[in-house]
């Protein structure tokens, strides 16, 4: 049973409205459609793709059994390397950089406000 393309990565967020703030502001992503599901929520588009599912966490809610702990980060092609650092430091967001050795392409890496790891590849 093969499968042809990731269709989204859900998290589920302290502060909605916070996070889908970072998705917009600091990497381009739009708010768009979302079927009138019962929880609050986004859903947070890459061009015409629905990329990530926001749901907004209850005060009340206990950490999840079914914890995705062991994922590491969550990565996206960049666009204007030099754009991005500066977007980054004015807003006050630290990122740590890295060289991949094979082709000498930039990877930063900073988290959301939820401490969701983005990876943003130049």
């Amino acid at each position: 049973m093969p499968v042809d393309a990731l269709q989204h990565i859900n998290i589920r967020a302290a502060d909605a409205g916070r996070t889908r703030d970072f998705y917009v502001r600091i990497l381009g992503l739009h708010v768009g459609d979302r079927p009138p599901f019962a929880s609050t929520g986004y859903w947070l588009y890459l061009n015409d793709e629905p990329v990530i599912h926001l749901v907004q966490k209850t005060p009340d809610e206990a950490p999840s059994a079914r914890s995705t702990g062991p994922i590491d980060h969550i990565a996206f092609r960049g666009v204007g390397l030099d754009a991005t650092r500066e977007a980054l430091s004015r807003e006050g967001i630290a990122f740590q950089e890295k060289r991949v050795p094979r082709d000498n392409s930039v990877q930063l890496f900073v988290l959301d406000p939820d401490g969701v790891r983005i990876e943003l590849n130049f």
